[in-house]
């Protein structure tokens, strides 16, 4: 199963909803492991050190770093793009739809967009 790094920014009912539907998953929160306010690049990078996919809200400039370190040569792990107006039922099942089927690589290099 993924492993992933919740952003700040992600919904605490989306991670509370994928925390009881999956029982002893590898995730960790941004503000768990001293991120908090950290930048993306920042964020990338660390995610990319521990091999961690990054779930988040911020569709606006996450894509952008995450693309710039694939074209820079860096690892990525992987995003998970939540559009914030989706129904927080919807996303919990489109994630457990994505932990459920990925391995662990197989969003390397790749930013996944939610809803499916």
């Amino acid at each position: 199963m993924l492993s992933l790094l919740a952003d700040e920014n992600l919904d605490a009912n989306i991670l509370r909803g994928v925390l009881r539907r999956f029982d002893g998953i590898d995730v960790v929160r941004v503000q768990d492991i001293g991120l908090t306010g950290a930048d993306d690049p920042t964020v990338l990078a660390w995610a990319a050190d521990w091999s961690r996919v990054l779930i988040t809200h911020d569709v606006e400039t996450v894509t952008r770093y995450a693309c710039e370190r694939v074209d820079a040569g860096l690892p990525m792990p992987g995003v998970i793009e939540i559009v914030a107006s989706a129904p927080i039922g919807k996303v919990v099942e489109d994630l457990a739809l994505i932990l459920e089927c990925l391995g662990d690589d197989d969003l390397d290099d790749q930013v996944l967009y939610i809803p499916l």
